[in-house]
């Protein structure tokens, strides 16, 4: 059966008790990037706020920031770091409506009256977790989304290390099942090594076998980057054609490459700025309907936790699906534990599940 969107229930705004729940409390911004005492801090779930007793919807959300709500009464959902003096931030600390500030957990969840097993093995997600199902969802919601959606994939350097995930990661951007890449330094250097050299820090891409001073590889490409000045003038100077930079260019989908603290090089389009990058990442979350994050801790929390657990799309909420895949079932349920709730891991070695992927996709080349 084709993929179908879950209908989302919207809380009974004009029934009793929340149509006598005041409007929200405001407080303005007296120092620039400090809330107001009091403030009340988003989750990744839809949350209303009654302005001028109308409940508002929240959009464009993010889990541990602040609504900031704007003189045409419309909101917006803002880090501290961006807010300014004179706006008007919701404040109050309860969520149940009676303070104006509604958050609504349940919008998208099944049956509640259904009766669960007490007693139950393998609730959690682990090597021994079945993921076939997840996978058959996995295939049916991309093609879903494809046509209907936004797909963010955020990439580890690992992606890259391997020919064959290489080759079906750069398939699903070329057969459109990829809106956005965000990633760090090391996937986009690692990757240009490869187009360049056949390695990944120096080892064969196939074989794994390491080449002879090949350790300068990566760093030979970096250099050559920055000598050309930018990404797409080392693929045109150096007639690079493959790989997922290239596949990225090509396609015109946005690649954004955040930097850290040791990072070599690093390469020109390389956003130096946490914040910065930051800000280039929830560009991208922003739109996000679907987000997989593929062997990465670090950049997985960072974007899972910009990425709220739902999205408006021509005027509908719908859920927004996160996906976090490792080999380590420690880094897959790390992103739950630092508050994306709604997450679905998958612990497998991510060449395995790319080159499944795009089989099944029938993204091969």
């Amino acid at each position: 059966m084709p993929f179908t969107l879950p209908d989302y229930r919207e809380p009974a705004l004009g029934a009793e008790p929340l149509a006598s729940c005041p409007d929200a409390a405001l407080a303005a911004v007296t120092s620039p990037g400090v809330a107001p005492e009091g403030y009340h801090a988003t989750t990744i779930y839809p949350e209303y706020v009654k302005v001028s007793g109308r409940w508002v919807l929240a959009t464009e959300s993010r889990m541990d920031c602040v609504i900031v709500v704007r003189e045409d009464g419309s909101l917006e959902v803002k880090e501290f770091r961006r807010l300014e003096p004179g706006e008007r931030v919701v404040v109050g600390r309860a969520e149940d409506g009676s303070q104006g500030i509604l958050v609504h957990a349940t919008g998208f969840a099944g049956d509640a009256s259904r009766s669960s097993e007490p007693f139950v093995f393998r609730t959690g997600r682990t090597r021994e977790t079945a993921y076939s199902r997840d996978y058959n969802t996995l295939y049916d919601l991309l093609e879903f989304e494809r046509a209907n959606g936004c797909v963010v994939w955020v990439l580890g350097p690992a992606v890259a290390f391997d020919h064959d995930s290489r080759e079906a990661m750069s398939a699903l951007i070329r057969g459109g099942f990829v809106d956005a890449v965000l990633a760090g330094n090391a996937l986009a250097t690692h990757d240009l090594e490869a187009s360049l050299f056949k390695t990944g820090l120096g080892q064969n891409i196939y074989t794994q076998e390491s080449d002879e001073g090949g350790h300068y590889n990566h760093l030979d490409t970096l250099n050559m980057a920055r000598g050309a000045e930018s990404i797409e003038a080392l693929i045109e100077r150096e007639g690079i054609r493959d790989g997922i930079v290239h596949s990225c260019v090509q396609a015109k989908i946005p690649l954004v490459i955040a930097g850290s603290i040791r990072d070599d090089g690093p390469l020109p389009e390389t956003i130096a700025s946490a914040y910065d990058s930051q800000d280039a990442m929830r560009a991208q979350t922003r739109k996000a309907t679907t987000l997989i994050a593929l062997a990465t801790q670090l950049h997985a929390i960072a974007a899972g936790n910009m990425t709220p657990s739902y999205q408006l799309v021509d005027g509908r909420v719908r859920p927004a699906y996160i996906y976090v895949v490792d080999v380590s079932e420690f880094a897959v349920n790390k992103l739950r534990d630092r508050g994306t709730l709604e997450v679905k891991s998958i612990v497998t070695n991510v060449q395995d599940f790319l080159v499944h992927l795009s089989r099944r996709l029938g993204a091969a080349d």
